[in-house]
């Protein structure tokens, strides 16, 4: 029973059908649990020691995104090649970007004196506006080259480009 409960509570509501929540609390896996005839009655306490028990936590999601395209994992095999396979007679540089930077303040944990939590504005002012970060890592040197823009279009990636065009074998970028 208690490794169904860990099972059951590793899932989302909407697996099961259910809406109007995204996420498990401990009373409403509580009543689904019941209502699923798993158990005939059962406690937060001890829903939550069962799940401590079994090493489940609540834990924050993280998200990802895969491609569509139908040729992607050959083309990332033959990116992944370059790393571990890098030309004798040139450069590997990774380029990405990032952004829009966006400095705002977040809420978050620590550990402090009992008493009233710090309190954190939920609006705040983008007198700067954002930025945008493009970078390359060079895989030979392990090098970082960034630029830092207002915008982010073209010829910004192009301006990138062009400070590591220099960088060949035994060249540096500017």
């Amino acid at each position: 029973m208690r490794e169904h409960i860990r099972l059951i509570a590793g899932t989302s509501p909407a697996d099961w059908g259910l809406t109007g929540f995204a996420t498990w609390s401990l009373s409403k896996l509580a009543e689904h649990l019941v209502n699923r005839h798993v158990v005939s009655k059962i406690s937060r306490e001890t829903l939550r020691r069962i799940l401590h028990g079994g090493k489940v936590s609540w834990q924050t999601t993280t998200t990802w995104k895969s491609s569509t395209d139908p040729a992607f994992i050959a083309k990332m095999h033959r990116v992944l090649a370059l790393y571990d396979f890098p030309p004798a007679d040139g450069r590997v540089i990774c380029v990405d970007e990032f952004g829009p930077l966006n400095l705002q303040p977040r809420k978050g944990k620590a550990w402090r004196p009992a008493s009233r939590p710090r309190r954190l504005r939920a609006t705040y002012n983008r007198y700067g506006g954002v930025m945008h970060m493009l970078a390359a890592l060079d895989l030979t040197t392990g090098k970082l080259y960034y630029r830092i823009w207002q915008r982010k279009r073209w010829r910004e990636f192009l301006g990138l480009l062009k400070t590591l065009w220099p960088a060949g074998p035994g060249k540096s970028c500017t």
